[in-house]
């Protein structure tokens, strides 16, 4: 069944998986809203929730249109965060059935954003349906959900939480339903993220015939030292929560198209995903000091550049983390690992605004061919998420 804007009083909006299934045939390949935040709209109004659409605009990057939905005006204000935005299905031959046709088998919901992330928004609000209609106080809930989570994260959740600060609104606390679980629900929950910066190597040299290399200067060779440098360079052991940080390099290049031809430069990038003892200033002066060693050894002339939108950070114990940690045990049976591993969410924005976790579904299908999730799984997330909304209203 596909579920048109005529269907949509035909949802259990306490079914996680009649929810789930109508936001998976929205088409909302990033950066295309594909009829996923109307839908969402469409179901939280009715709860209660005042809702509000909000376009953003950067030049170079598509519009993005996001969502801010608040039931409720007391403090504290919880908020889900999340995205409907999804990665294109790729070979759509490769496919057991329609990637956005949301089709059930054994026990199984197939398609592109099940785990990733529709399934855990369907959850969510499942979760507040089943609170709501039951009469009970709920407090103040919000949910910030944006289209632009798998694009370049420009027009989406960084430009809402600014526009939610410049008309006073205040988030006390906020949980991401990224797909936080690598096994099975209750695995982990995420209270922190890596930092990530990726920097721009160029070592130059001086063009010339391959026949005569003392009239030129190769900076291959020379980028090749400053890779191994880069990489093989313990940066530190690791803290508490975090693994040791590590660089990668991931593309080296050259002006060249032709094998007699010494290149004037030589190009390498690299992605440092470090830990709480870094912040981004400090492990972009350890590249630099990298770099001017490596120089020094072997006479190169460099530059380096820096890009990256999410600096480390941590919740530290504390209400939020025990009360959602406390709810995943008690419907999953599992005390779950408290975790910084992984990539990097829209939660390296909202740590600037209040405290925030992230717990999902089990990630083992995200972007994959054939993205599911089992039917049980959306149930006992809504439940971890009945749960965690109760104790939170109650302090």
């Amino acid at each position: 069944m596909f579920f048109a804007a005529a269907d949509i009083m035909t949802l259990n909006v306490t079914d996680p998986v009649d929810i789930a299934r109508a936001l998976i045939q929205c088409r909302s390949v990033t950066p295309d809203e594909g009829g996923a935040l109307t839908l969402l709209q469409s179901v939280l109004e009715p709860l209660g929730f005042v809702c509000d659409r909000v376009v953003f605009h950067e030049p170079g990057t598509p519009d993005i249109d996001n969502l801010y939905a608040r039931r409720g005006t007391a403090r504290p204000n919880l908020c889900f965060a999340g995205h409907t935005d999804v990665v294109p299905p790729g070979d759509l031959a490769a496919w057991t059935s329609d990637p956005f046709g949301a089709v059930i088998r054994d026990g199984v919901l197939y398609g592109r954003g099940a785990v990733d992330m529709k399934g855990a928004i369907a959850c969510f609000i499942a979760a507040a349906a089943r609170r709501i209609t039951a009469g009970d106080d709920v407090g103040s809930l919000s949910l910030l959900i944006t289209g632009d989570e798998e694009g370049p994260s420009i027009n989406g959740t960084v430009k809402v939480l600014r526009w939610l600060e410049d008309r006073a609104e205040k988030l006390d606390a906020a949980i991401v339903g990224e797909p936080s679980n690598p096994d099975a629900l209750g695995d982990e929950i995420k209270i922190g993220r890596r930092g990530s910066v990726t920097g721009e190597l160029v070592v130059h040299g001086v063009q010339g015939h391959a026949a005569y290399p003392q009239r030129a200067d190769n900076p291959v060779p020379k980028l090749a030292h400053f890779i191994t440098r880069l990489t093989g360079t313990r940066i530190d052991e690791g803290t508490r929560h975090f693994e040791p940080s590590n660089c990668q390099v991931t593309v080296v290049s050259v002006p060249n198209t032709a094998s007699n031809v010494i290149p004037a430069f030589a190009k390498a990038t690299f992605n440092i995903r470090y830990n709480d003892i870094w912040r981004r200033s400090t492990i972009e002066d350890w590249v630099r000091l990298q770099c001017d060693a490596a120089a020094l050894a072997t006479g190169a002339k460099y530059d380096v550049s820096f890009a990256g939108t999410g600096d480390v950070f941590l919740t530290e114990d504390g209400a939020l983390v025990d009360t959602l940690r406390g709810a995943v045990h008690e419907v999953t049976g599992r005390i779950p690992k408290l975790s910084t591993s992984g990539g990097t969410s829209d939660a390296r924005f909202i740590k600037d605004y209040c405290p925030v976790v992230e717990f999902g579904l089990v990630n083992r299908t995200i972007h994959q061919v054939d993205e599911r999730v089992a039917l049980q799984d959306l149930e006992k997330l809504t439940q971890v998420y009945e749960r965690f909304i109760e104790s939170f209203a109650k302090g």
